[in-house]
């Protein structure tokens, strides 16, 4: 299995686990051994806006976790994690916008409207400086903390024993749940998908210990995710916004012929 380094804490960086009371957004900085010479930015928007940046062997992430304003938060995040690398005083990890070899996008499942935002920002990213788009569904990262014991992304750390699935488990709004089941990770870091994302009913629900209900998808672990599946020359997903549910704005009918 990959091999995965502790979080370091810099002044004005929250460490893994711990909650912050204060507002507006929230960083970490963490090692990153699986990165190799790959500069990754990765963005995703289905829960809170996050966004992360590989490089130099260490990732610097910021969030909100406010469930609106995607459009609005999701530049200044990106713009924060460049500025967290160039003061880190690492010379490998200064890395700029020029310099991103792939754009790692969360792709759901999430809500039509903010999880949109995020997809058009990393196609638009990628687009502009030529990186490759590397689609992940964010319920992977959830996955990956829970079964590595960080947990950062509010669900709990899940406990040793001979259970070998988790779920990972999301409101969905309207007495329905976005489930996906996974498998522990295999030799190359990567948590196995078994089944979903599922759009379930709330009231079909049986609680388990081996569930985890995220407050936001950790964009740090779709970077190293990203990393793992380049090193295992494994694919990405397709390039599709899981919305799991028709968007709630309906397409304008035909407009109706005025009477006189």
């Amino acid at each position: 299995m990959a091999e995965r380094s502790a979080d370091v804490t810099r002044p004005g960086i929250r460490p893994s686990g711990q909650r912050s009371s204060a507002p507006g957004p929230r960083e970490r900085e963490q090692a990153a051994a699986e990165l190799g010479p790959h500069v990754l930015l990765a963005i995703d928007t289905a829960i809170g806006t996050g966004a992360a940046l590989g490089a130099g062997g260490r990732i610097f992430e910021a969030w909100s976790d406010d469930p609106r304003g995607h459009a609005e938060a999701i530049g200044g995040l990106v713009a924060r994690v460049f500025a967290l690398a160039a003061a880190s005083g690492i010379a490998e990890c200064a890395a700029g916008p020029a310099e991103v070899t792939g754009v790692v996008v969360g792709i759901g499942p999430g809500p039509f409207t903010g999880l949109r935002v995020g997809v058009a920002a990393a196609q638009a990213f990628a687009l502009a400086r030529r990186a490759s788009l590397l689609p992940l569904h964010g319920h992977e990262a959830v996955a990956l903390e829970a079964w590595e014991g960080t947990a950062d992304a509010g669900g709990s750390v899940l406990s040793e024993g001979p259970e070998d699935r988790l779920r990972v488990i999301q409101d969905a709004r309207r007495r329905e749940l976005f489930v996906t089941e996974y498998a522990r990770p295999d030799a190359a870091g990567i948590p196995v998908r078994r089944d979903g994302p599922l759009l379930v009913p709330r009231a079909e629900h049986v609680p388990s210990s081996r569930e985890v209900w995220p407050e936001r998808i950790p964009a740090s672990g779709l970077v190293r995710l990203a990393a793992r599946r380049l090193a295992a020359n494994r694919g990405f997903e397709p390039d599709r916004a899981v919305y799991l549910r028709p968007p709630d704005a309906a397409a304008p009918g035909r407009p109706k012929r005025a009477t006189p």
